[in-house]
């Protein structure tokens, strides 16, 4: 009698180096919330620098943060390659245009729009974006766990969940961006400075939190499905069927 299953588990991921990520989110963080706001607020309250200038100094930081992350991953993936153009759009749109705080928030705002666009976008496309996404923040960047991401895409499960959480995504950023805009006419600058990052970073975690939650739901979901097809394929032959491969695992 074969030894082989009806449907093979999925591959474990490989251990993490956990000091490697804490250092990213601290980075990420650090760079991207914490320093924009504090160069913001000293330049405005000791230096003397008007709002537009101070603001478009602080958004400096997010470029220093992708710097870090190409320089310490010494390649530039897909994820640091959009954050890159995006930045790239926020500076070019940031220089067109009316010249005031209040016009530079409005265009960040709606960059985060065109991100969930681009997510939309991908949809379309042979991997969704958060398939990319997805790899920067599970893996730990070496290739060992690169490879072991890039596997799970023969799975339909998997599949299905990286669109399904695009989809949302998408959606999640337009609103988000929409919602900013019309604070960005309703409160004054310091106020929006202050509170616009942790909006992005708030819905941010509002998606990270609930796409943890639905991709466990999901694997638990295609592990039952994969249990049950495994013990109906047991109760038969007792073989392993031709047509079984792991890309239809769901």
């Amino acid at each position: 009698m074969s030894t082989h299953t009806a449907r093979p588990d999925r591959p474990a991921p490989p251990a993490r180096s956990g000091t490697s990520t804490a250092l990213g989110w601290i980075l990420t963080i650090g760079l991207n919330v914490v320093a924009p706001v504090i160069t913001y607020n000293t330049l405005t309250d000791g230096h003397g620098w008007s709002e537009f200038s101070a603001l478009l100094l602080s958004s400096a930081w997010p470029v220093l943060d992708s710097a870090i992350h190409v320089a310490w991953r010494r390649k530039l993936d897909e994820f640091a390659l959009v954050t890159l153009v995006f930045l790239v759009i926020t500076a070019v749109v940031s220089l067109v245009g009316a010249h005031s705080a209040r016009a530079l928030l409005v265009k960040d705002s709606a960059v985060t729009g065109l991100f969930g666009l681009l997510c939309l976008a991908t949809l379309l496309a042979a991997r969704p974006l958060m398939f990319y996404f997805g790899r920067k923040f599970a893996t730990d960047g070496t290739p060992e766990s690169t490879a072991w991401w890039n596997g799970m895409w023969q799975y339909e499960g998997f599949r299905t969940t990286m669109r399904r959480i695009t989809l949302v995504w998408g959606l999640a950023y337009v609103a988000e961006s929409l919602v900013r805009i019309v604070l960005a006419y309703s409160l004054d600058t310091g106020t929006m400075v202050a509170l616009s990052p942790f909006m992005i970073y708030g819905v941010l975690a509002a998606l990270a939190v609930w796409t943890a939650r639905y991709a466990k739901r999901s694997q638990a979901e295609g592990e039952r499905r994969a249990a049950a097809a495994a013990a109906g394929s047991g109760s038969g032959s007792g073989s392993t069927p031709a047509a079984e491969t792991p890309a239809a695992q769901g």
